[in-house]
């Protein structure tokens, strides 16, 4: 990928959203990972966020996912649940849900914990319309205790 040019990496992602910039993004990043890494993928989040397109989120997930780091990505879903359920509190971003997650949850779970946490937001505790009925978290979710 580091010698492909924009428009060929383009072809690849044209059906994601914004798929002009993800493909510069893309060339840029394998470029730096050739040049200042040898072609390896860092395993700090502090390297991965020097490469083009990638924030604290993402870096989060290749450490948890590739490298089984006791990181914790926060997206919007996990952002939602942590808040919902009370294991954050008044968190005002993703970094202050991201420190109170890793705060109380084990470290040899955290990384199964993201996509437990993703999976749950996704498909039951849903932005517009949440599923309490059928949540088996409902008897320790601060969002349902006060809804009745």
């Amino acid at each position: 990928m580091a010698s492909a040019t924009d428009d060929e990496v383009f072809e690849y992602v044209k059906s994601v959203s914004y798929p002009r910039s993800k493909a510069q993004h893309l060339v840029a990043m394998a470029k730096r990972l050739v040049e200042s890494y040898g072609g390896e993928v860092p395993d700090s989040i502090e390297e991965l966020q020097t490469l083009q397109g990638v924030g604290r989120k993402t870096a989060n997930v290749v450490c948890a996912v590739i490298w089984n780091q006791p990181t914790m990505a926060v997206d919007t879903h996990i952002f939602r649940v942590s808040e919902r359920l009370g294991l954050t509190t008044n968190s005002k971003n993703p970094l202050q849900t991201e420190k109170q997650l890793v705060k109380y949850i084990p470290e040899n779970v955290i990384p199964k914990a993201h996509h437990w946490l993703l999976l749950h937001g996704r498909y039951v505790c849903q932005a517009r319309k949440p599923q309490c009925e059928r949540c088996g978290l409902s008897p320790y979710c601060r969002y349902y205790s006060k809804l009745g």
